[in-house]
């Protein structure tokens, strides 16, 4: 079972089917960057469409039940989520309306100051806001996933402290791998993974050792030392996979609508763009380019399959339905 915790991907029928020629079961996927409610809701209203164009390809996941049944029938289970909370604007209502429409996880900020937590380029990381507090509750209750991903350290580590279910973190790496601001401290992924959570290792070349240049074999030492230190069953791929985008897309993630100034973020001051892919993984089609890597270096059988989709499976079974 191949499960990738993270894609934003320019999506095609040419990816469509290069998940399937890569065996790839199910994949989360971005429905929102800085998207209000009703445009939320056009991205989930696109994806239907795609559903009924391509129903040999892809299939709506809802549970974890709907990966092995896209497995059997030689389809991709497709996921949504948000990396921000502006869908749900100021309303917590809407965490269970989006919950309904199919929305699996939400991340709590994006790299900036949310009405829900810290995002990890501020200066100043002041945590679980009030809202924030109520929100985790109302996603606990419902099945909706706390993620992460984008959040300062204090944030991510009380998150983990407040949520009754456990969190993930579905596309990052350990800092002192790959120190990007995006990637994760030790005792942040000890918090997140001794209250039962997950991490998806990411291959988005900014969050990886010589970026795009990273090799294969230090990706994959780098995922058997993190599952040694934490253990092989909180971890799994969430590959951030960015494919086909033009480079005015990361503009869009970085800037949305709060700011008039360009938001350089992680690489160069130059203008934004999407850096080379590492030549060893450029597509749907090379997981299992992964799962060598990962023999390669000393994991057995059981422990490869843990973190290429076993792991992400059981973490969708004991935490999209509601307590």
């Amino acid at each position: 079972m191949r499960i990738d915790g993270l894609q934003y991907a320019n999506w095609s029928e040419k990816i469509f089917r290069q998940m399937r020629e890569g065996g790839v079961d199910a994949v989360h996927v971005t429905i929102a960057y800085h998207e209000s409610f009703r445009e939320a809701v056009l991205n989930l209203e696109r994806w239907n469409q795609w559903f009924e164009t391509y129903p040999n390809l892809i299939t709506k996941g809802l549970t974890a039940d709907d990966v092995k049944r896209a497995r059997e029938t030689g389809r991709t289970a497709i996921f949504f989520g948000f990396q921000n909370p502006s869908p749900i604007e100021d309303d917590i209502g809407l965490v269970e309306i989006f919950h309904a429409l199919g929305v699996r996880f939400m991340q709590l900020s994006y790299n900036n100051q949310s009405l829900l937590a810290t995002g990890c380029y501020e200066e100043e990381d002041c945590g679980i806001t009030r809202m924030g507090r109520q929100v985790i509750r109302e996603m606990n209750r419902v099945g909706l996933v706390v993620d992460m991903s984008h959040s300062a350290d204090r944030s991510t580590i009380e998150a983990a402290e407040i949520s009754e279910r456990p969190i993930a973190v579905t596309h990052a790496n350990p800092h002192e791998w790959a120190p990007a601001l995006r990637n994760k401290k030790a005792e942040v992924i000890r918090a997140v993974t001794e209250a039962g959570g997950m991490l998806g290792f990411s291959l988005y070349p900014h969050h990886l050792k010589d970026n795009s240049k990273c090799t294969i074999e230090s990706f994959c030492e780098m995922i058997a030392g993190t599952a040694d230190a934490f253990g092989t069953e909180h971890f799994g791929i969430g590959s951030d996979l960015c494919q086909d985008q033009p480079d005015s897309v990361v503009e869009w993630m970085r800037t949305g609508r709060w700011t008039k100034e360009i938001d350089y973020g992680e690489g160069s001051a130059a203008a934004p763009g999407f850096p080379p892919m590492p030549d060893w993984f450029q597509d749907n089609r090379d997981f299992a380019k992964i799962e060598k890597g990962l023999r390669s270096v000393g994991l057995n059988e059981s422990e490869i399959k843990a973190i290429m989709g076993g792991n992400w499976y059981r973490f969708f079974a004991e935490n999209f339905g509601p307590m």
